[in-house]
């Protein structure tokens, strides 16, 4: 193995300790910059140099860049720094191996314009630039980190790629600002299990996907670093292959012939002549930190739209009494649309005051702050992430930014000092909670409503949710805490992790020190109300994402109502479908390895392949990108359609996941002191609006199989009470005609008429009454097809017809209903313009990729964008719909209760007695949320059990 290479020796050798560094003197500060942009761009909002005019040049990923610089800049002091980025055009390991990153897609447009940008912004802001032709960013930092090693200097790397761990040794530190990573020797040894010194061996293992360098198959970093540590490195490990049993020692003697080029691939190299880029190597001066240049920035600024950063840059050349004088209270110079100065706002509360609360008197008089306080962020700690067993550990409040104060109740590790008595403070903190006068503000309140609920507390008065206010306003991106300081304010701050580690190791939040959760806990605090002090002014200056933001925060009150009540499983009933199950998934193996004529692993893509296309020879549908014979799920309906051998793997495949999933598991999840399932209603996910449910998922029973359904037989309603469905009908068709004002659409709702019929009369060309049960299914497929943007292709093998009939259908649906074709242009054309299409009460669902040049992308948007508004609007009305019916109840102070909301269907527990009411003035309820061109309408059924109840 002596010709593997071995270039980055060098780098990690340890160099003879210098002196002390002087301000930053003795550390060299390299910053990933490929990275910083890619991370900036998918953080950062979808701005513009002119707010809102989405033809004008794209920003964010340029004002992110500014942000993350200038936090790096001032977190570590360094007097050389250099911010390298790739350059365009082949490197070395393009000619080594052509498919080197071949799967990576291509840069985004709007990322792409503003390469240029943000090099000349990177330059200004005083940070030397470089960008190497036919070298990469990763060669350029290892070059010059290993050279300030070895002249005793210290060496930091910012950046989120963990390739660079084999450059560590005591000298250089790879730092990952975004998560608060650090990758020094013991970090990169916790983190992949290997020092540093192995990494490359390591890497040359396990491969990287997103270049596309194969490593050796089926080794991942657990075998890798097992192999390693146990051999001493690749050379040692080769050189025993031969003893390494099982499949993984066939495949790393099948990779023996590829490993030395996948080694050269993977290796950073620490060579590269640079000469040409840096004056007067091996001297670093030509990477010295530079100052800013200031109006040479505001020039920029100016011309990209950045007018707080322009306020923020003349304010640091007035005098500090005058810049005091400009500014308003809790707020930026210029609270427009993302004006707000984020390098600003994390100088602003750079100097924090968070205290603890261990006594009486701290807690009186942070206690009289809290209830002066118009509007206080408020944070518990706890046992927990699964909110209805979660207890407090401690609580944490703000009141203004940069100050904040935690409250520890149950920390419980050795020497921990005394604390508070739990019961007593949220017995004194109750009637404060529980005012629904005094407004409250959080990160995700519906967990934090649960968990104090846990101790016996409703609060009332939670005004604002940062992560709703996030997800109302920029839907598309992260909605954690940590995304959005980072995003609006130029903040960083302490990660879970940080304090509890991860995985086996990770310690309970209780067993952190005191000190370490207070800093942890208050900086949550302070930056929600920072957070909010930037988004709610953008919320509340346009009246329709006002409005929405109102519905996300009146459905998660409801939400949290319908988690809290739970539904009852019937874990018997349970327990009997998994073992029906069980025996006809043995049934099905049985079946599938006579039809084999052997026995085989119905899980295993590889033996399925042998058999299929070896053995029995069945037809190659298509191939893998490695070009083997595919056996995925379409591949099998495909075939299960002449062949009984896939259509018994299907089968399996689907009956297993159920067991697996739904029957053996549903009865164990319930809460032991309630008896019942509580699930998850996660609300700032899909883009579209829609909420998602899990632990368990009830939106994913298979329901279109008979063994599927069955499953919904174990949600069952408690003696003396009946389960109760209600949903929309066809309501995104009805959506459609709104939307679309077609006239023969609206005339079909408007008239009662079933409207597959009715399209079916119009396509074909006959009266609603000669209408033939096939013409109907086709109209059935033409209609919901064309709102998921169904094209000709997909329409004709939905239909089981030629591509032409097909295309001919669409045509002559286009032709009878002129309204939904225009819209749907028009639509189309919106959307490229602003970027984004609304629903019909206002929520913003973005299309990123509406203007890719990327055919496949930018049709997948256009698609999204017909679609999007439709879906949008029925998760609005569930939403209304699940508000107002909650509130009726309360008004009326029934006792049925909400257990369960799926797509378009609320799902309610009735006491026999309120039948009736509920029969009549729930779909009454439901159908008068919203006046739209069409009558809405909800129907409901009635059973002992979820699945008798449709």
């Amino acid at each position: 193995m002596s010709d593997l290479p071995n270039a980055a020796a060098d780098a990690a050798s340890t160099p003879a300790p210098a002196a002390a560094p002087e301000h930053g003197r003795n550390t060299l500060l390299l910053v990933d910059g490929s990275s910083y942009l890619y991370r900036a761009f998918h953080a950062m909002p979808d701005l513009r140099a002119v707010a809102g005019d989405m033809t004008s040049p794209a920003t964010g990923a340029i004002r992110g860049m500014v942000n993350m610089l200038a936090a790096l800049r001032r977190e570590v002091r360094a007097h050389y720094a250099a911010c390298v980025f790739d350059a365009s055009g082949p490197t070395f390991r393009d000619a080594l191996y052509p498919e080197y990153k071949a799967q990576r897609s291509p840069m985004p447009p709007d990322l792409r314009s503003q390469i240029e940008p943000i090099h000349e912004v990177v330059r200004l802001l005083g940070w030397p630039v470089l960008c190497v032709p036919h070298v990469e960013a990763d060669d350029v930092i290892g070059t010059l980190a290993a050279a300030a090693a070895a002249q005793g200097m210290d060496v930091i790397v910012s950046s989120g790629d963990k390739d660079l761990s084999q450059l560590v040794n005591e000298r250089i530190t790879i730092i990952d600002t975004m998560n608060g990573k650090k990758r020094d020797v013991a970090g990169v040894t916790a983190e992949f299990g290997v020092p540093p010194s192995l990494m490359i061996d390591y890497q040359t293992l396990v491969g990287d996907a997103v270049d596309n360098v194969p490593g050796v198959p089926k080794v991942g970093p657990k075998t890798a670093a097992k192999w390693l540590l146990e051999y001493g490195s690749l050379e040692g490990l080769l050189a025993q292959a031969d003893k390494i049993k099982g499949v993984a020692g066939e495949n790393l003697r099948g990779a023996i012939e590829w490993l030395p080029k996948g080694r050269e691939l993977v290796t950073i190299r620490t060579d590269c002549d640079l000469a040409e880029h840096i004056v007067g190597l091996p001297s670093l001066e030509g990477v010295a930190m530079g100052a800013q240049q200031t109006e040479e920035l505001k020039a920029f600024y100016q011309r990209f739209g950045f007018k707080g950063l322009v306020q923020s840059l003349n304010e640091q050349e007035q005098p500090p009494e005058l810049i005091e004088k400009s500014k308003k209270p809790g707020r930026s110079p210029d609270p427009g649309l993302f004006d707000e100065p984020e390098v600003q706002a994390a100088e602003k509360v750079s100097n924090v005051r968070y205290d603890t609360i261990l006594d009486w008197a701290a807690f009186d008089t942070w206690f009289a702050r809290v209830q002066a306080a118009g509007l206080v962020a408020i944070d518990t700690e706890t046992t927990s992430l699964d909110e209805m067993r979660a207890e407090i550990v401690g609580i944490s409040w703000s009141v203004e930014a940069g100050e904040a104060a935690y409250i520890p109740l149950t920390h419980d590790y050795p020497d921990a000092p005394a604390q508070l008595p739990r019961d007593e403070v949220l017995a004194r903190l109750k009637p404060w909670l529980e005012d629904a006068s005094r407004a409250k503000l959080g990160q995700h309140v519906k967990y934090d409503r649960h968990v104090f609920a846990n101790h016996g507390i409703e609060v009332g008065g939670y005004r604002h949710d940062t992560m709703l206010q996030s997800y109302v306003l920029e839907v598309h991106k992260p909605h954690g805490l940590g995304s959005l300081a980072e995003r609006h304010l130029g903040r960083s701050g302490i990660s879970y992790e940080d304090l509890c580690g991860k995985g086996a190791s990770q310690i309970p939040f209780s067993q952190v020190s005191i000190d370490k959760a207070a800093e942890y806990s208050c900086e949550d605090s302070d930056q929600t109300l920072d957070v909010h002090n930037t988004l709610w002014p953008r919320l509340e200056a346009d009246e329709k994402l006002r409005y929405i933001y109102e519905l996300e925060m009146k459905s998660s009150e409801a939400l949290y109502r319908i988690e809290r009540n739970g539904v009852m499983i019937d874990a018997e009933r349970l327990a009997q479908q998994s073992h029906q199950l069980g025996q006809r998934i043995l049934e099905l193996e049985q079946q599938a390895h006579e039809l084999a004529g052997q026995p085989f692993n119905l899980g295993s893509p590889k033996q399925i392949g042998e058999i299929f296309f070896v053995k029995l020879g069945l037809p190659v549908v298509k191939k893998t990108p490695s070009g083997a014979p595919s056996t995925d799920e379409e591949v099998l309906e495909k075939l299960a359609e002449d062949y009984p051998l896939p259509a018994r793997i299907l089968e399996h495949r689907g009956l297993s996941k159920l067991k697996g999933t739904y029957t053996d598991k549903l009865g164990t999840l319930a809460l032991p002191r309630t008896g019942r399932v509580h699930t998850h209603y996660a609300q700032a996910v899909a883009v579209t609006g829609r909420l998602s449910s899990n632990d368990p998922n009830l939106q994913n029973i298979p329901v279109r199989t008979a063994e599927g359904r069955r499953v919904r037989e174990a949600f069952v309603a408690p003696p003396g009470s009946v389960i109760a469905s209600a949903d929309y009908s066809q309501i995104e068709l009805r959506i459609m005609a709104h939307l679309s004002s077609d006239e023969a659409l609206l005339r079909a709702f408007q008239d009662g008429l079933d409207v597959h019929r009715a399209t079916a009369a119009e396509v074909f060309g006959v009266a609603v009454e000669e209408v033939a049960s096939e013409q109907r299914r086709y109209a059935k497929v033409i209609n919901f097809g064309l709102i998921y943007g169904m094209s000709s292709f997909g329409l004709a093998k939905n239909l089981g017809i030629e591509t032409k009939a097909a295309a001919a259908y669409i045509d002559r649906y286009f032709q009878r209903f002129a309204g939904v074709k225009r819209y749907m242009d028009e639509t189309r054309a919106s959307a490229k313009e602003k970027g984004y299409v609304e629903t019909v009460f206002g929520r913003r669902l973005y299309l990123p990729e509406i203007n890719s040049p990327n055919g496949p992308r930018r049709g997948g948007a256009e698609r999204a964008a017909i679609n999007a508004p439709m879906q949008g609007t029925a998760a609005d009305l569930i939403k209304l719909s699940m508000v107002e019916v909650q509130k009726v109840l309360d008004e009326q102070q029934r006792a049925t209760r909400m257990i369960m909301q799926v797509h378009d269907e609320l799902v309610f527990e009735v006491p026999e007695s309120e039948a009736d009411w509920v029969r009549t003035e729930v779909p009454r309820i439901m159908a008068g949320v919203a006046a739209l061109q069409v009558p809405l309408l909800a129907e409901i059924g009635f059973g002992s059990n979820w699945e008798a109840a449709h």
